[in-house]
């Protein structure tokens, strides 16, 4: 193993240098290396404890954003069933592409697979322990659901409204903020959340001229929505996340086009807004 060379070839090399000294300087010269031996052999004793200091210290760094995830993709089916699938591949895609990286940085990659069933407990008690906003305070009815998702949106400096039931052509929540046009498909499920609310987001950021869609959730989204949310620039949120959300606009997204969601106005700070005042 190639930790175990590299122990074996620092106490070969320290023994031999130090037994070179000994000639020179006599028993100092073994005292001074017996003692780097024993340094040597404790730092090695110690590996296994800096191991999973790491894997704990990474797994509360990201704690807030996996126990948002944990929550999201578990849920309870018709049956009565606890599903929590996607919860088990977002844990595993953690572990693969920040835990297990940052352990062979350290030089501890070896030890990846042998504390990989270690490394995934470490990540479902970080996420476990993490205290989440109580879930009932969102609404559970649609409507409501949406006006309480534009409210957060407001809260983070957005102009926000929600459109009419009828026309809206996918898009429940219109906001702009710093000149940056946001669409947003709010769904209140009980489980994931498919792919077709990121093609009906897709659509309506085409409508509304917009800059940045998203699909605001309570739950989490299937494999299918995330792949094309990816390929269509669709931004998938938890409402807990959009207090977070900032204005971004890829070069060349917007072209001028007939207002469709009211007249200009001049927002907060300034900012020149097309949504009317409500």
């Amino acid at each position: 193993m190639p930790g175990r060379s590299r122990l074996v070839a620092r106490l070969f090399w320290t023994s031999l240098a130090g037994g070179a000294a000994a000639f020179v300087y006599g028993a100092p010269a073994l005292v001074a290396t017996g003692l780097c031996l024993a340094a040597i052999g404790l730092h090695r004793l110690d590996r296994p404890r800096r191991i999973r200091r790491l894997i704990r210290n990474l797994a509360r760094q990201h704690a807030a954003t996996l126990a948002l995830r944990r929550r999201q993709e578990c849920f309870v089916d018709a049956y009565g069933n606890r599903i929590d699938d996607g919860w088990v591949r977002e844990r595993e895609y953690f572990a693969e592409r920040t835990i297990l990286p940052a352990l062979d940085a350290r030089g501890y990659g070896e030890e990846g697979d042998a504390l990989w069933e270690t490394i995934l407990a470490t990540i479902e008690r970080a996420a476990a322990a993490y205290p989440l906003p109580d879930e009932a305070d969102a609404p559970e009815e649609g409507i409501a659901y949406e006006r309480f998702c534009a409210e957060r949106l407001r809260e983070a400096g957005w102009n926000a409204r929600a459109t009419q039931a009828s026309g809206d052509q996918g898009a429940d929540i219109v906001a702009e903020r710093a000149g940056v046009r946001l669409v947003v498909q709010c769904k209140r499920y009980g489980k994931p959340v498919g792919n077709g609310a990121v093609q009906e987001i897709a659509a309506a950021l085409r409508y509304w001229s917009g800059d940045m869609a998203a699909v605001v959730s309570n739950a989490g989204f299937t494999p299918a929505a995330r792949k094309l949310a990816a390929a269509t620039n669709v931004v998938l949120l938890h409402h807990d996340q959009l207090s977070e959300l900032t204005p971004v606009r890829e070069v060349g997204r917007r072209k001028p086009g007939p207002g469709k969601i009211g007249p200009s106005k001049v927002g907060p700070g300034g900012v020149r807004s097309s949504l009317a005042e409500r």
